[in-house]
Protein backbone atom coordinates (compact mmCIF):
# COMPACT_ATOMS: atom_id res chain seq x y z
CA UNK A 1 0.00 0.00 0.00
CA UNK A 2 1.38 3.51 -0.59
CA UNK A 3 0.47 6.86 0.19
CA UNK A 4 0.92 10.78 -1.15
CA UNK A 5 2.61 12.35 1.68
CA UNK A 6 4.10 15.56 -0.40
CA UNK A 7 2.00 17.82 1.57
CA UNK A 8 3.44 21.38 0.62
CA UNK A 9 2.30 20.48 -2.93
CA UNK A 10 -1.27 18.99 -2.81
CA UNK A 11 -3.77 19.35 -1.22
CA UNK A 12 -4.15 17.44 2.44
CA UNK A 13 -7.18 15.08 1.36
CA UNK A 14 -4.89 14.33 -1.51
CA UNK A 15 -2.08 13.19 1.05
CA UNK A 16 -3.90 11.36 3.38
CA UNK A 17 -5.41 8.82 0.13
CA UNK A 18 -4.16 5.23 -0.17
CA UNK A 19 -3.92 2.53 -2.88
CA UNK A 20 -4.40 -0.38 -2.18
CA UNK A 21 -2.41 -3.79 -3.87
CA UNK A 22 -4.90 -3.80 -6.39
CA UNK A 23 -4.97 0.00 -7.53
CA UNK A 24 -8.01 1.13 -5.94
CA UNK A 25 -7.45 3.86 -3.94
CA UNK A 26 -9.02 4.55 -0.63
CA UNK A 27 -9.11 7.03 2.87
CA UNK A 28 -8.74 5.97 6.38
CA UNK A 29 -11.43 7.39 8.70
CA UNK A 30 -9.22 7.89 10.87
CA UNK A 31 -6.50 10.03 8.46
CA UNK A 32 -9.95 11.75 7.83
CA UNK A 33 -11.13 12.40 11.10
CA UNK A 34 -8.00 14.37 11.88
CA UNK A 35 -7.94 16.26 8.73
CA UNK A 36 -11.57 17.21 9.23
CA UNK A 37 -10.34 18.67 12.70
CA UNK A 38 -12.54 16.38 15.05
CA UNK A 39 -11.32 15.69 18.13
CA UNK A 40 -13.08 12.43 19.35
CA UNK A 41 -14.33 9.42 17.04
CA UNK A 42 -17.35 8.82 18.96
CA UNK A 43 -18.64 12.67 17.35
CA UNK A 44 -16.53 11.76 13.95
CA UNK A 45 -18.98 8.32 13.52
CA UNK A 46 -22.41 10.84 14.11
CA UNK A 47 -21.20 12.05 10.55
CA UNK A 48 -19.92 8.25 9.59
CA UNK A 49 -23.55 6.72 10.51
CA UNK A 50 -25.20 9.84 8.65
CA UNK A 51 -23.07 8.85 5.26
CA UNK A 52 -24.05 5.76 5.80
CA UNK A 53 -27.52 6.07 5.45
CA UNK A 54 -27.15 9.12 2.69
CA UNK A 55 -25.50 6.33 0.60
CA UNK A 56 -28.14 3.71 1.06
CA UNK A 57 -30.66 6.07 0.17
CA UNK A 58 -29.07 6.85 -2.57
CA UNK A 59 -29.51 3.09 -3.94
CA UNK A 60 -25.53 2.27 -3.34
CA UNK A 61 -24.77 -0.74 -0.96
CA UNK A 62 -22.92 1.01 2.06
CA UNK A 63 -20.44 -2.37 2.03
CA UNK A 64 -18.73 -1.22 -1.53
CA UNK A 65 -17.89 2.46 -0.05
CA UNK A 66 -17.44 1.62 4.10
CA UNK A 67 -15.54 -1.50 4.75
CA UNK A 68 -15.08 -2.48 8.43
CA UNK A 69 -11.39 -2.68 9.82
CA UNK A 70 -9.31 -1.48 12.75
CA UNK A 71 -5.77 -0.80 13.24
CA UNK A 72 -3.30 -0.99 16.54
CA UNK A 73 -2.46 2.50 17.53
CA UNK A 74 0.04 3.25 20.78
CA UNK A 75 -1.30 3.65 24.19
CA UNK A 76 1.91 4.77 25.81
CA UNK A 77 5.44 3.57 27.16
CA UNK A 78 4.90 1.12 23.70
CA UNK A 79 1.30 -0.19 25.08
CA UNK A 80 -0.79 -0.83 22.10
CA UNK A 81 -4.77 -1.18 21.78
CA UNK A 82 -7.09 -1.91 18.76
CA UNK A 83 -9.49 0.41 17.58
CA UNK A 84 -12.01 0.61 14.95
CA UNK A 85 -11.31 1.98 11.36
CA UNK A 86 -13.04 2.25 8.02
CA UNK A 87 -11.54 1.84 4.56
CA UNK A 88 -13.62 5.19 2.80
CA UNK A 89 -14.45 5.42 -1.08
CA UNK A 90 -14.11 8.46 -2.63
CA UNK A 91 -17.68 8.73 -2.81
CA UNK A 92 -17.80 7.93 1.10
CA UNK A 93 -15.59 10.85 2.01
CA UNK A 94 -17.72 13.31 -0.21
CA UNK A 95 -20.85 11.67 1.65
CA UNK A 96 -18.94 12.38 5.42
CA UNK A 97 -17.56 16.08 4.57
CA UNK A 98 -21.81 17.03 3.07
CA UNK A 99 -22.71 15.72 6.64
CA UNK A 100 -20.42 17.17 8.59
CA UNK A 101 -19.94 20.28 11.15
CA UNK A 102 -20.86 22.89 9.21
CA UNK A 103 -19.13 25.08 11.56
CA UNK A 104 -15.55 23.50 11.02
CA UNK A 105 -13.50 25.21 8.13
CA UNK A 106 -11.99 22.07 6.92
CA UNK A 107 -15.28 20.34 6.22
CA UNK A 108 -15.61 23.22 3.67
CA UNK A 109 -12.35 22.20 2.16
CA UNK A 110 -13.35 19.07 2.35
CA UNK A 111 -16.79 19.63 0.67
CA UNK A 112 -14.76 21.48 -1.70
CA UNK A 113 -11.94 18.73 -2.77
CA UNK A 114 -14.14 15.62 -3.02
CA UNK A 115 -17.11 17.26 -4.80
CA UNK A 116 -14.63 17.91 -7.24
CA UNK A 117 -12.69 14.68 -7.42
CA UNK A 118 -16.02 12.95 -7.72
CA UNK A 119 -16.77 14.92 -9.98
CA UNK A 120 -13.84 14.94 -12.30
CA UNK A 121 -13.80 10.67 -11.86
CA UNK A 122 -18.28 10.93 -13.02
CA UNK A 123 -17.27 12.63 -16.07
CA UNK A 124 -13.80 10.44 -16.76
CA UNK A 125 -15.97 7.10 -16.31
CA UNK A 126 -18.90 8.60 -18.24
CA UNK A 127 -16.74 8.98 -21.05
CA UNK A 128 -14.92 6.07 -20.94
CA UNK A 129 -17.81 4.12 -20.84
CA UNK A 130 -19.31 5.77 -23.82
CA UNK A 131 -16.10 5.16 -26.00
CA UNK A 132 -16.12 8.86 -27.59
CA UNK A 133 -13.94 10.30 -29.70
CA UNK A 134 -11.94 13.93 -28.64
CA UNK A 135 -14.53 15.46 -30.63
CA UNK A 136 -17.36 13.64 -29.26
CA UNK A 137 -16.25 13.79 -26.13
CA UNK A 138 -16.12 17.59 -25.98
CA UNK A 139 -19.93 17.82 -27.25
CA UNK A 140 -20.40 15.76 -24.36
CA UNK A 141 -19.15 18.01 -21.89
CA UNK A 142 -20.01 20.92 -23.29
CA UNK A 143 -23.77 19.80 -23.25
CA UNK A 144 -23.44 18.58 -19.84
CA UNK A 145 -21.86 22.05 -18.87
CA UNK A 146 -25.48 23.81 -19.82
CA UNK A 147 -27.05 21.53 -17.37
CA UNK A 148 -25.06 22.24 -14.89
CA UNK A 149 -25.18 26.25 -15.43
CA UNK A 150 -29.53 25.80 -15.56
CA UNK A 151 -28.93 24.13 -12.16
CA UNK A 152 -26.42 26.72 -10.76
CA UNK A 153 -28.35 29.65 -12.67
CA UNK A 154 -31.83 28.28 -10.37
CA UNK A 155 -29.45 28.21 -7.37
CA UNK A 156 -28.02 31.58 -7.39
CA UNK A 157 -31.91 33.00 -8.43
CA UNK A 158 -33.06 31.27 -4.61
CA UNK A 159 -29.64 33.01 -2.92
CA UNK A 160 -30.50 36.48 -4.07
CA UNK A 161 -28.97 36.48 -7.54
CA UNK A 162 -32.10 38.12 -9.32
CA UNK A 163 -31.40 40.03 -12.61
CA UNK A 164 -30.16 39.40 -15.43
CA UNK A 165 -27.06 41.78 -14.60
CA UNK A 166 -26.71 40.20 -11.61
CA UNK A 167 -26.26 36.82 -12.53
CA UNK A 168 -23.48 38.44 -15.22
CA UNK A 169 -21.80 39.78 -11.82
CA UNK A 170 -22.01 36.28 -10.63
CA UNK A 171 -20.77 34.74 -13.69
CA UNK A 172 -17.87 37.22 -14.20
CA UNK A 173 -16.85 36.36 -10.12
CA UNK A 174 -16.96 32.65 -10.70
CA UNK A 175 -14.56 33.44 -13.67
CA UNK A 176 -12.45 35.99 -12.36
CA UNK A 177 -11.88 32.92 -9.79
CA UNK A 178 -11.07 30.55 -11.68
CA UNK A 179 -9.26 32.23 -13.89
CA UNK A 180 -6.63 34.48 -11.82
CA UNK A 181 -8.62 37.67 -12.28
CA UNK A 182 -10.10 37.01 -15.58
CA UNK A 183 -13.74 38.46 -16.17
CA UNK A 184 -16.07 36.42 -19.00
CA UNK A 185 -15.05 39.44 -21.17
CA UNK A 186 -11.24 39.17 -20.42
CA UNK A 187 -11.56 35.34 -21.99
CA UNK A 188 -13.58 36.68 -24.60
CA UNK A 189 -10.98 39.18 -25.54
CA UNK A 190 -8.01 36.96 -25.01
CA UNK A 191 -9.02 34.18 -27.39
CA UNK A 192 -9.57 36.31 -29.82
CA UNK A 193 -13.41 35.99 -30.47
CA UNK A 194 -15.62 38.35 -32.22
CA UNK A 195 -19.29 39.35 -31.39
CA UNK A 196 -21.56 36.61 -31.35
CA UNK A 197 -19.15 33.85 -30.26
CA UNK A 198 -19.55 32.26 -27.05
CA UNK A 199 -16.25 31.47 -24.74
CA UNK A 200 -17.90 27.90 -23.82
CA UNK A 201 -18.19 27.01 -27.51
CA UNK A 202 -14.09 27.72 -28.04
CA UNK A 203 -12.90 25.56 -24.73
CA UNK A 204 -11.21 22.18 -25.15
CA UNK A 205 -12.61 19.24 -23.34
CA UNK A 206 -9.99 19.94 -20.47
CA UNK A 207 -11.19 23.49 -20.17
CA UNK A 208 -15.22 22.84 -20.18
CA UNK A 209 -13.88 20.24 -17.18
CA UNK A 210 -12.69 22.67 -14.98
CA UNK A 211 -16.00 25.10 -15.73
CA UNK A 212 -18.45 21.89 -14.54
CA UNK A 213 -16.17 21.62 -11.44
CA UNK A 214 -16.68 25.44 -10.91
CA UNK A 215 -20.34 25.37 -11.66
CA UNK A 216 -21.19 22.45 -9.73
CA UNK A 217 -19.53 22.82 -6.46
CA UNK A 218 -21.00 26.46 -6.44
CA UNK A 219 -24.65 24.85 -6.96
CA UNK A 220 -23.71 22.26 -3.90
CA UNK A 221 -22.55 25.39 -1.68
CA UNK A 222 -25.72 27.34 -2.31
CA UNK A 223 -28.38 25.19 -1.95
CA UNK A 224 -26.62 23.67 1.16
CA UNK A 225 -25.65 26.75 3.17
CA UNK A 226 -29.07 29.02 4.36
CA UNK A 227 -26.62 31.50 5.09
CA UNK A 228 -26.12 32.65 1.57
CA UNK A 229 -29.04 34.91 1.53
CA UNK A 230 -27.52 38.00 -1.05
CA UNK A 231 -25.99 38.33 -4.14
CA UNK A 232 -22.64 40.03 -2.74
CA UNK A 233 -22.56 36.42 -0.09
CA UNK A 234 -23.54 34.22 -3.52
CA UNK A 235 -20.67 35.88 -5.61
CA UNK A 236 -18.40 35.36 -2.96
CA UNK A 237 -19.00 32.05 -2.59
CA UNK A 238 -18.71 31.68 -6.70
CA UNK A 239 -15.26 33.40 -6.63
CA UNK A 240 -13.88 31.25 -3.78
CA UNK A 241 -15.28 27.88 -5.02
CA UNK A 242 -13.67 29.23 -8.72
CA UNK A 243 -10.30 29.47 -6.71
CA UNK A 244 -10.18 26.54 -5.12
CA UNK A 245 -11.03 24.63 -8.12
CA UNK A 246 -8.04 26.01 -10.07
CA UNK A 247 -6.16 25.49 -6.61
CA UNK A 248 -6.94 21.68 -7.05
CA UNK A 249 -6.08 21.95 -10.75
CA UNK A 250 -2.56 23.64 -9.73
CA UNK A 251 -1.68 21.10 -6.93
CA UNK A 252 -2.55 18.15 -9.73
CA UNK A 253 0.21 19.73 -11.93
CA UNK A 254 -2.38 20.06 -14.39
CA UNK A 255 -2.68 23.50 -16.65
CA UNK A 256 -4.74 26.27 -15.56
CA UNK A 257 -7.63 26.96 -17.87
CA UNK A 258 -6.35 30.08 -18.70
CA UNK A 259 -2.93 28.50 -20.35
CA UNK A 260 -4.72 25.64 -21.78
CA UNK A 261 -5.29 26.12 -25.89
CA UNK A 262 -8.14 27.21 -27.63
CA UNK A 263 -9.65 24.85 -30.41
CA UNK A 264 -9.31 25.59 -34.00
CA UNK A 265 -12.93 24.03 -34.33
CA UNK A 266 -15.71 25.91 -32.42
CA UNK A 267 -18.63 23.81 -30.94
CA UNK A 268 -20.84 24.87 -33.48
CA UNK A 269 -18.77 23.93 -36.15
CA UNK A 270 -18.50 20.08 -34.62
CA UNK A 271 -22.23 20.15 -34.02
CA UNK A 272 -22.62 20.64 -37.75
CA UNK A 273 -20.28 18.09 -38.51
CA UNK A 274 -21.52 15.94 -35.75
CA UNK A 275 -25.09 15.82 -37.49
CA UNK A 276 -23.42 15.30 -40.80
CA UNK A 277 -21.82 12.49 -40.01
CA UNK A 278 -24.65 10.66 -38.28
CA UNK A 279 -26.95 11.51 -41.12
CA UNK A 280 -24.13 9.57 -43.95
CA UNK A 281 -23.91 6.72 -41.55
CA UNK A 282 -28.01 6.16 -41.52
CA UNK A 283 -29.27 3.33 -43.68
CA UNK A 284 -31.03 4.18 -46.49
CA UNK A 285 -34.75 3.93 -46.69
CA UNK A 286 -37.10 0.74 -48.55
CA UNK A 287 -38.26 3.98 -50.58
CA UNK A 288 -35.19 4.80 -51.73
CA UNK A 289 -34.49 1.30 -52.66
CA UNK A 290 -37.65 1.06 -54.94
CA UNK A 291 -36.68 4.93 -56.28
CA UNK A 292 -33.22 3.30 -57.29
CA UNK A 293 -34.60 -0.07 -58.82
CA UNK A 294 -37.27 1.94 -60.80
CA UNK A 295 -35.04 3.85 -62.24
CA UNK A 296 -32.36 0.86 -63.16
CA UNK A 297 -35.79 -0.98 -64.74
Amino acid sequence: MSQNADETRISPFEAIRHTSEDGAEFWSARELMVKLDYAKWQNFTVAINRAKEACETSGYAVSDHFTDVSNMIETGKGAKREVADFHLSRYACYLIVQNGDPEKPAIAAGQTYFAIRTREAELTEEALLQGMSDDQMRLYVRSRLTDYNKELAAAAYDAGVLTRQDFATFQDHGYRGLYAGESASDIHERKGLTNGQHILDHMGSDELAANIFRSSVTGQKLRNDPTITTSAEANKTHHDVGAAVREFIIEQGATPPEQLPTPDTSIRDLERREQKRIEAERQPSLFDDVDDAGAEG
